[in-house]
């Protein structure tokens, strides 16, 4: 498959010298560029493969063909091999390999992600992060993205830890005496644009001749990825100060001022490199530029010759991989989500029926309950909505072995709605709207209602929010976050018109509940009597807790095996007796209409 770039930019200079442009139209999506210490090469990721083209242009090379997906590509010091990240071994992984291509060595071999970022000044090691052990002395809590900072021989070898902090996009100088790097504080999604909080990345240097670490940007907004300038006094680096992700540069004073660089439009700037003459490369839009003595961008127009690294088709095994399920009321088929698609397959048996076939991502999948159809959510057009899929012959039982399904959206909005769940008796959908809004959709009257809001539910991630229905459809209990401190079980009233009750305050953890024994008890998952640390987040053990809704219930779980026994042999007796006297009602009443009839006659 041959890819070329087509467009051009043209380029204008503000009155202030910054390079300025519009967005190109035509994205190639090459991402991870990396231009070489001469600067007459750029290395850059491109459909998981790591690829190098001339600074100049043309047709890039492909370095690597693996399945895998291999990025974040760096240049050792004179350029003859790269270091990338692939999770060939399912994690990433650092590997090293010829700027030329060739065969590829495994450097690190642990069990969490590990990505490189730049060599030792000497060559002979890379610099990587990853999750391994921290420090004894460090204080900050353990969670995964808190990442440490370690060296791996260029030869392979003994790991070591050069810092028990997390540090990103590491730049080290020519003689290895300063490293300048971003920080990472909090867990923010990376790609994240225009954030601004106190977990925002700042820029740090740290002097190998003091041991010392020193903040050196403060902007309440995002700055990142910095690389020295020739002369090492100064650097360059991407900050939003300016609305969007644009080059600007500074002294590594802290006092310094910046000046801002390039003001490109509409989309960020990423991955920043620069070669020892202080060529600057970056991709904008998925396109690759140069930025020479600060005011000659260059647009590096790349072609890719090259087969695809996989067949058009592939058939995938579903014996793994599957991110949820759902059992069907009749017990005799299981609907799922694989590689983003809903499939059906029976319990017994081989046989399977893929529900969607769509290029977005359908999760949150569960059967009405008549097993009619089948309910989930689809992120289509940019937003994700709820859909339905119904068996269209009333003569195929199952929808493994249906022919004919026929999909819909069961409601039209312009918000966002996913997590759609089914009221027991059918009537209505629980579902959750722009992320932290729980609400109900009435079927018949399409009418909708809001039970919480962004007031009472905080979002981490898509389905991060727990809630079931009771079994009389009359109830939800849900878990909820009256302080980002702790979650607690909340039980409201469907109707949205009844009180909510707080069931846990226990000020811990406590998640997704499960309606048990008819109704009668909620079960829950909670932190409050397990292993815990106080100052750290994470290290929690988790029990679970059952609470019981009645006293009738309460008061039978206190009744030992024998006098159990009894009161079911009196309630079965109850039931007897009481559906005897509803089979004689019924048999007087029928006797009664046989003679009005008579008499009529």
């Amino acid at each position: 498959m041959k890819i070329t770039t087509l467009a051009l930019l043209l380029l204008s200079f503000t009155s202030f010298g910054q390079v300025t442009t519009k967005s190109n139209t035509t994205a190639e999506w090459y991402r991870y560029s990396a231009i070489s210490p001469d600067g007459k090469s750029i290395a850059f990721a491109h459909k998981g493969d790591i690829y190098v083209v001339s600074s100049e242009g043309g047709e890039a090379k492909r370095i690597t063909t693996h399945t895998a997906n291999d990025y974040q590509p760096v240049w050792n010091s004179d350029g003859s091999k790269l270091a990338f990240a692939s999770n060939r071994y399912g994690n990433d992984d650092v590997y090293l390999v010829s700027a030329k291509g060739g065969e590829v060595t495994r450097l690190t071999f642990h069990s969490n992600n590990e990505v490189p970022y730049s060599f030792s000044s000497d060559g002979k090691s890379i610099i990587f992060e990853a999750h391994r052990m921290d420090d004894v002395n460090h204080r900050q809590m353990d969670e995964g993205w808190i990442t440490e900072v370690y060296t791996v021989p260029v030869t392979g070898g003994r790991i070591s830890q050069l810092w028990s902090i997390t540090a990103q996009d590491i730049n080290v100088n020519a003689n290895g005496t300063k490293y300048l790097y971003h920080d990472r504080t909090g867990g923010e999604n990376p790609w994240r644009k225009h954030h601004t909080s106190s977990v925002t990345r700042d820029i740090w240097m740290y002097d190998t001749k003091t041991e010392s670490h020193q903040k050196i940007t403060s902007y309440e907004g995002e700055d990142r990825n910095p690389v020295f300038t020739k002369s090492e006094t100064e650097f360059y680096y991407l900050s939003e100060a300016s609305g969007s992700f644009n080059i600007h540069k500074r002294g590594i004073d802290p006092a310094a001022k910046s000046t801002q660089i390039t003001a490109l439009e509409d989309h960020p700037i990423r991955f920043l490199s620069s070669s020892s003459e202080g060529v600057l490369c970056f991709t904008h839009h998925g396109a690759i530029y140069t930025l020479t003595g600060e005011s000659t961008l260059k647009k590096i127009e790349v072609s890719i010759n090259a087969e695809s690294g996989s067949n058009d088709y592939e058939f995938l095994s579903l014996k793994g991989g599957v991110s949820e399920m759902a059992v069907a009321p009749n017990g005799k088929e299981i609907a799922y989500v694989f590689h983003g698609e809903v499939f059906v397959s029976s319990v017994k048996g081989g046989m399977t029926k893929q529900i969607t076939s769509t290029v977005e991502e359908e999760r949150f999948v569960s059967f009405s309950p008549d097993g009619k159809s089948i309910i989930y959510a689809s992120e289509r057009d940019g937003k994700w909505d709820i859909y339905q899929t119904t068996k269209t012959r009333d003569d195929e039982t199952f929808f493994f072995a249906s022919t004919l399904l026929e999909e819909k959206k069961v409601f039209s909005s312009k918000e966002e709605s996913y997590h759609p769940e089914y009221s027991p008796d059918g009537k209505e959908i629980a579902y959750i709207e722009n992320k932290t809004t729980l609400k109900i959709f009435n079927l018949k009257s399409g009418k909708h209602r809001t039970l919480l809001t962004s007031k009472d539910l905080v979002y981490f991630s898509d389905g991060g929010q727990d809630f079931k229905w009771s079994p009389d459809s009359k109830w939800l209990a849900v878990g909820y976050s009256p302080t980002l401190a702790n979650n607690e079980i909340l039980l409201i009233d469907a109707s949205g018109e009844g009180k909510r009750i707080n069931l846990t305050e226990s000020g811990h953890g406590d998640w997704n509940p499960k309606w048990v024994d008819k109704g009668n008890r909620i079960i829950w998952a909670t932190t409050r009597d397990g292993k815990r640390g106080y100052a750290n987040s994470s290290g929690k053990f988790q029990d679970v807790y059952c609470m019981y809704l009645n006293k009738e219930a309460w008061e039978k779980s206190k009744l030992s095996k024998d006098e159990l026994a009894l009161v079911k042999e009196m309630e079965e007796a109850a039931k007897k007796d009481k559906k005897e006297d509803e089979d004689k009602d019924k048999k007087e009443d029928e006797k009664k209409k046989d003679e009005e009839v008579k008499d009529v006659k």
